[in-house]
C-alpha cells in the first residue's frame, strides 16, 4: 500500500504538476497540505544546492507547518520533568535542511510573527510559539478561517501573554490563595477528605482570569461544572463562597433542625453567587451540584445554560458561557463525555461553545495513563468535534492565563468548542487519607521534592522586581489573617444551614407542601381552537395522505366525543402553549412518535419541507421546541433534566423509543432527577414519557421498569403514573406547569392503547374535573354484591375488563390506581369501603412477580386494607427478563395471567400480613 497522504493519492498527475508549479513561485498560494508534502518529500531530495544569500523557502515553509502541526509534541509540558527534547517529524533533514543552514538568513513565511534573522533564529521562534510550557493542536481543523485565527493570535505574540506588574501579582496571590487554603484545611481538619488541589493550584488564576474578562466582554452567566478535585477551593476563591460556610461544613456543630432534606457531602455542592467584577460589571457564577459519577454533570451543565441563553433571548450565546472542568482520567474513560460533545454541536442544543479545562494529575485513582487509555492525550476526544487543545505546564501560571483567554476569545470569535489541558499533578493521594505510593512510588517521590508552583512564581516575581520580600510576606500575612478569622467564626457559629430561597427564574414559585392538586381544566372554546389551529397547515403545503386524515380526525374528535392519546398530548401541550407556557419535546424520533402516533413535525410529501403546527397557535403563544434527537440517552436526558432546572416556565418532556431505554440514563435518574431536590434542594419538573406495555414484543420493548422509578420514591420526590385515559395525560401534563413548585413526573406511556376503541375520553373529562389518581369501576351498579376488588393500572385494565365482559362477571370491581407514588391511599381507603362486603383484594400487574408495582405497593395497600380482608398479588412469575421475546407464549402467559385474575374467590395465596419467609416464597412462584 502506498503510503502518499490520501490527498495525493486522489489527485491526478497534471493537478499534482500544476500545484508544484504554483508552489515553487510561491509556497503560499497552495494549500497546507500540499506545501507541507511538497516541502517534506520533493524538497528532502535536493540536498546538494549550493549556499547564497538567503535559504529557499521551500524547507522553511514545510519546516514551519510542522512545528505548527507536531510542536507540542516535544513541548515542556509536564512539571515533573518528563518531556520529550525532539522528534523525528521536527528533524531538519526531513525538510532538505541542515546543520549548515542554520545561520543562514531565511524568509520565515509562512511564520506570521514578526522576525528577521536566520534559520536558528526562526527555530528558536518556533520552539518558544510551539513547544514551550505552551503546545497547541491545531492543525486538523479543516475550517482555514480558524486555524488563520489562532496563528495570528499565537505566532504574533509567541504564545506568551503581556501583563503588567498588577495582573502579575494578581496571579501569584491568587495562587497563594489557593495553596494556603489547602494547608490550612489539611491543619484544621485532619483525616478529612476535601479532595485538594495542590499541584493544580494554577487553576485558580486561571478561572479569575476567565470571570473577568468574560465579564469585560459582557458575558453575564457562567455555569460551571466540574468534579470532587479543587471544588472546594473554586467555591471559595473564584465564586466567594463565604470561608465561615465552607468551614462550617467541616464542623459538626449544626443540628439537623437547621437542614432541610438529606444533604450530600461538600465536595458535591455547588454555590451560586453574583460577581463585581474589575471591568465594573456584574457576572452570575453558577457552580452545579455534582454525584460522584463525574461527568454526568456536562449534559446538566449545557442543558442549564441553554435554558438561561433561552430565556435571556441570548440566540447567539454571547451573554452565557458554560465551563466544564475535567479530570484527566474520567474525561479519557466516561462515554458520556463524548456523548456531550457530539449533541452540543447540533442545532437544538447548542449553548455558543463550552470553555473545557482539563485538570490533568496524569493519574486517575491509581491507575497511570498507559492502562487508562490508549492515545497520547487524554484529550485526544476532542477531535470528534475538530476544536483546538492548548496543553499548559501548570507550573507556568503566566502561560496557563494566556491559555485560558486565548481559549475564551476563539470561543467568542467562533462559538466552538475549545480545550485547555492543564498539566499538573496530584499532591496527595486520591483523597487525602489515601496512600498513593502503593501504587506510584516513583511519580510520588519526584512530587514530595517538587517546589510548588506558587512558591517557584513568588521567587520568580521577587527575582524579576515585581515585589520584594516584605511585600510578599504582607500578601502571604494578609491571606493566613482571613482564614483564621473566618475559622473562629465557623466555629462558633452554627446558623449556616436552613431553607435555600428561590430567586431568578424560580421566584414566586415555592417548595411543595402537602397539596398536589391543580385547576386544569379548559373551556371546550379554547380546546376546539388549539385542534383546528393545530390541523391548520400552511398555503401549498402537502401532508402524507394518512397524516392529513390523522390530522382531520382529530379535528372531528371533539365533535365526536371521542378523543384519543395523540389528540390529548396536542390538546395538553396547546393550551400550555395559548397560556403562555413553554414546551419543550425531545427524544429519538419524537417528532413522529416511534408508533406513528405523534406527527408533531410534518414533512411536506412533494418538497419535504417541514411544517410543526404547534409552533402556529397564536401570535403570543408559549414557545414550543420538539427535536428529533441524536441516538443517546443519557447525553440527552441529562440536558433536558438541566435544562428543566433552569426554567420552571417551561414544560420539558423527555421521551424514550421505548421505556426501558432509559436504563442507559440511569444514573441521570438517580443522582439527579430523584435526589437532588432532597441533596441540593434543587427543584425539576421534568417529564418522561416511557413506553410501557406488554404486548408481546420482547424482554427490550416491554417494560420501563417501573419497579426502578418506585424503589427511587420517597419523601415526595417523584410522580410516577401509569394511565389508562387520554383525559388523565392531559391533566397530568397541565398540572405540571400550574402549580406552585414543580416535581418530576414518569408516565408509563402506552403503545397499544394509543389506538385502542376504549382508550378515548368524552370532552367533559377535559373541560372539568382534574388529575384523578384513582379511578374506581364505573360499571358497578350495586356496589353490595361486589365480592373481589382488582386493583390494576395501565394497559392491563383493558384486557381485564374485556375479560369480565366476556364472562359475565358482576362481582368483580376493576379500580385504576393511575398515580402509583405519591400513594393515593385516602383514594384507595375510600374505595375499599365503597364495596362493605370485599374481602379479596388482588393487586394485578402485567409485569413479573419480582418486578411492576408489587413490592412498592404492597405494604401501602395492608395499611388501608379493611379488616377480615386478604390481599394477594397476579402476575407473571417472576423472571431474570422483563418478558418472553415468543409471541406465542406472550399470549399464553397473558391467558393464565387473566384466569388467575378473574378466578372465583379463594383462600388468598399471600395473606394480608404474613411472615417474611412465606411473602418471599410467593414472590418466587
Amino acid at each position: 500500500m502506498s503510503n502518499r497522504p490520501d490527498f495525493i493519492q486522489r489527485a491526478n498527475s497534471a493537478y499534482i504538476e500544476q500545484q508544484y508549479a504554483r508552489y515553487r513561485a510561491d509556497p503560499a498560494s497552495v494549500p497546507e497540505d500540499w506545501a507541507l508534502f511538497f516541502a517534506g518529500f520533493d524538497l528532502a531530495a535536493d540536498t546538494t544546492r549550493a549556499p547564497g544569500p538567503a535559504q529557499p523557502s521551500g524547507g522553511v515553509f514545510g519546516l514551519v507547518l510542522a512545528y505548527r502541526e507536531f510542536g507540542h509534541l516535544i513541548a515542556n509540558l509536564d512539571p515533573l520533568g518528563n518531556n520529550l527534547r525532539d522528534h523525528p517529524l521536527l528533524d531538519l533533514a526531513a525538510f532538505g535542511l541542515g546543520e549548515s543552514d542554520l545561520d543562514r538568513p531565511v524568509d520565515p513565511r509562512p511564520f506570521g510573527g514578526p522576525f528577521q534573522g536566520t534559520l536558528r533564529d526562526l527555530i528558536a521562534a518556533l520552539r518558544e510559539t510551539y513547544c514551550g510550557t505552551l503546545g497547541v493542536e491545531y492543525m486538523d481543523i479543516p475550517d482555514k478561517r480558524r486555524r488563520d485565527w489562532l496563528q495570528a493570535h499565537m505566532e504574533s505574540r509567541r504564545n506568551r501573554p503581556e501583563l503588567g506588574a498588577e495582573a502579575r501579582v494578581r496571579i501569584l496571590q491568587k495562587l497563594l490563595e489557593a495553596d494556603a487554603l489547602e494547608q490550612f484545611l489539611h491543619v484544621k481538619y485532619v483525616g478529612q477528605k476535601r479532595f485538594s488541589l495542590e499541584g493544580g493550584a494554577t487553576l485558580i488564576p486561571m478561572l479569575d482570569t476567565l470571570v473577568e474578562e468574560s465579564a469585560a466582554m459582557g458575558v453575564e452567566q457562567l455555569v460551571i461544572g466540574m468534579p470532587h478535585r479543587g471544588r472546594l477551593n473554586v467555591l471559595a476563591n473564584t465564586l466567594g463562597k463565604p470561608l465561615e460556610l465552607l468551614f462550617s461544613e467541616f464542623e459538626s456543630n449544626f443540628t439537623p433542625e437547621d437542614v432541610q432534606g438529606h444533604g450530600d457531602v461538600k465536595y458535591h455542592l455547588g454555590y451560586s453567587t453574583l460577581h463585581a467584577s474589575r471591568s465594573g460589571t456584574t457576572i452570575h457564577l453558577d457552580v452545579n451540584f455534582n454525584p460522584s459519577h463525574l461527568e454526568f454533570v456536562n449534559p446538566v451543565v449545557l442543558g442549564a445554560m441553554r435554558a438561561r441563553q433561552t430565556y435571556m433571548g441570548d440566540r447567539a450565546g454571547e451573554r452565557g458561557i458554560p465551563v466544564l472542568i475535567h479530570g484527566d482520567a474520567a474525561f479519557a474513560g466516561e462515554g458520556i463525555v463524548a456523548e456531550t460533545l457530539t449533541l452540543a454541536q447540533l442545532p437544538a442544543y447548542r449553548t455558543g461553545g463550552t470553555v473545557h479545562i482539563i485538570v490533568n494529575n496524569q493519574i486517575g485513582f491509581t491507575t497511570s495513563p498507559e492502562d487508562g487509555r490508549p492515545t497520547r492525550y487524554c484529550t485526544d476526544i476532542a477531535r470528534v468535534i475538530e476544536s483546538p487543545v492548548l496543553h499548559v505546564n501548570g507550573d507556568d501560571p503566566e502561560a496557563a492565563v494566556h491559555a485560558i483567554s486565548l481559549a475564551l476569545r476563539y470561543r467568542a470569535e467562533f462559538k466552538q468548542d475549545v480545550f485547555v489541558d492543564l498539566v499538573c499533578y496530584r499532591k496527595h493521594g486520591h483523597n487525602e487519607l489515601d496512600d498513593p505510593t502503593f501504587t506510584q512510588p516513583v511519580m510520588y517521590r519526584k512530587i514530595a521534592q517538587h517546589v510548588p508552583a506558587s512558591r517557584q512564581y513568588a521567587e520568580r516575581l521577587v527575582r524579576e522586581r515585581v515585589l520584594d520580600g516584605p511585600a510578599l510576606e504582607t500578601l502571604e500575612s494578609e491571606i493566613s489573617r482571613r482564614l483564621n478569622e473566618a475559622h473562629r467564626h465557623a466555629r462558633g457559629d452554627a446558623s449556616v444551614n436552613g431553607e435555600v430561597p428561590l430567586g431568578g427564574a424560580w421566584q414566586g414559585l415555592e417548595w411543595a407542601g402537602d397539596d398536589w392538586t391543580a385547576a386544569t381544566a379548559v373551556p371546550a372554546a379554547t380546546l376546539d381552537r388549539v385542534a383546528r389551529a393545530a390541523a391548520r397547515l400552511p398555503q401549498g403545503f402537502h401532508p402524507h395522505p394518512k397524516v392529513a386524515k390523522l390530522m382531520s380526525d382529530r379535528v372531528a374528535m371533539m365533535s365526536e366525543d371521542r378523543i384519543d392519546w395523540g389528540a390529548a398530548e396536542v390538546l395538553a401541550m396547546g393550551s400550555l402553549l395559548l397560556e403562555g407556557c413553554h414546551v419543550r419535546l425531545s427524544g429519538q424520533d419524537t417528532g413522529r412518535g416511534t408508533f406513528s402516533h405523534r406527527h408533531a413535525i410534518l414533512h411536506d410529501f412533494e418538497d419535504g419541507s417541514r411544517h410543526v403546527p404547534l409552533q402556529h397557535l397564536a401570535p403570543d403563544q408559549g414557545h414550543f421546541e420538539v427535536i428529533d434527537t441524536m441516538l443517546s440517552e443519557a447525553a440527552v436526558l441529562g440536558f433536558e433534566y438541566g435544562y428543566s432546572t433552569a426554567d420552571p416556565h417551561t414544560l420539558v418532556i423527555w421521551e424514550a423509543q421505548f421505556g426501558d431505554f432509559a436504563n442507559v440514563a440511569q444514573v441521570t435518574i438517580d443522582q439527579f432527577l430523584a435526589s437532588a431536590e432532597s441533596k441540593w434542594r434543587r427543584m425539576s419538573g421534568l417529564t418522561l414519557l416511557l413506553p410501557h406495555g406488554y404486548e408481546g414484543q420482547g424482554p427490550e420493548h416491554s417494560s420501563a421498569r417501573l419497579e426502578r422509578f418506585l424503589q427511587l420514591c420517597a419523601n415526595g420526590n417523584l410522580q410516577v403514573c401509569n394511565l389508562t385515559t387520554p383525559a388523565q395525560l392531559f391533566h397530568a401534563l397541565r398540572r405540571q406547569m400550574h402549580r406552585k413548585f414543580r416535581k418530576p413526573l414518569v408516565i408509563m406511556s402506552p403503545k397499544s392503547l394509543l389506538r385502542h376503541k376504549l382508550a378515548v375520553s368524552p370532552l367533559r373529562d377535559f373541560t372539568s374535573g382534574g388529575f384523578e389518581p384513582l379511578i374506581d369501576d364505573p360499571a358497578i351498579a350495586d356496589p353490595g354484591a361486589v365480592r373481589a376488588v382488582l386493583l390494576t393500572s395501565g394497559r392491563l385494565y383493558y384486557t381485564l375488563l374485556e375479560a369480565r365482559s366476556s364472562r359475565g362477571r358482576q362481582d368483580l370491581a376493576l379500580v385504576r390506581i393511575e398515580q402509583l407514588y405519591p400513594f393515593p391511599r385516602a383514594e384507595v381507603a375510600e374505595v375499599f369501603r365503597r364495596y362493605p362486603r370485599a374481602r379479596d383484594i388482588r393487586w394485578v400487574q402485567e409485569e413479573p412477580a419480582n418486578m411492576g408495582g408489587w413490592s412498592h405497593l404492597r405494604h401501602r395497600l395492608e395499611a388501608v386494607l379493611p379488616e377480615g380482608a386478604s390481599l394477594r398479588m397476579v402476575a407473571r412469575k417472576a423472571s431474570s427478563t422483563p418478558a418472553t421475546g415468543y409471541y406465542a407464549m406472550h399470549v399464553e402467559q397473558e391467558r393464565v395471567l387473566v384466569d388467575r385474575a378473574l378466578a372465583e374467590a379463594e383462600t388468598p395465596a399471600i395473606p394480608a400480613r404474613e411472615s417474611p419467609a412465606a411473602a418471599a416464597r410467593g414472590a418466587a412462584r
